[in-house]
């Protein structure tokens, strides 16, 4: 009951939730007396409006959707994520990039987009993101759920495998 308590005080701090649940309360007594003095064919209508009042209640007071066994917040990482196609995110971040692309060649990007198939998925995440992106450690840390420290060392690596790489791709045979 306290966790309850504790969440209806946060989510009741936004104006929504305190013009909205005084009004749904109401509509749920006025409707609970509809339902008494109601006909048979009328009681199955109104006993769907009061579930639908009740279940609006449930979720205005606790702040999130009623029969949730757990709050989004505390999914693991892959029930959070979004998947977006690559091409879609380009849109979103074209304007923001650090590093241009109009001057690479066709030969250039097939290189970096083998060397960064090289790199993990969480590696190539945090290097892109710092170095394709310009976002701070610390940002990519909260983007990501991870601690800042992680994002260093996995940008570490990435930067040890790209260097090996391109140390033996200029390096005479």
């Amino acid at each position: 009951m306290g966790v309850i308590e504790q969440e209806n005080l946060v989510f009741q701090s936004s104006n929504f939730g305190q013009r909205m649940l005084p009004e749904y309360q109401i509509s749920l007594k006025s409707v609970e007396q509809l339902y008494k003095v109601a006909d048979e064919d009328d009681k199955k209508v109104i006993a769907g409006m009061v579930s639908d009042c009740k279940y609006v209640i449930e979720w205005l007071s606790s702040g999130r959707r009623p029969g949730s066994k757990r709050g989004i917040e505390r999914r693991a990482g892959y029930e959070r994520e979004i998947l977006v196609e690559p091409i879609r995110m380009q849109n979103f971040t074209g304007r923001f990039n650090a590093v241009p692309t109009e001057g690479i060649s066709e030969v250039q990007r097939f290189q970096l987009e083998h060397i960064l198939g090289l790199l993990s998925r969480r590696e190539r995440e945090c290097y892109m993101l710092a170095n394709g992106e310009g976002f701070s450690h610390v940002t990519i840390a909260g983007m990501l759920n991870i601690s800042a420290g992680s994002v260093s060392e996995y940008i570490q690596r990435a930067q040890k495998k790209i260097s090996s790489v391109m140390d033996e791709s200029t390096s005479p045979v």
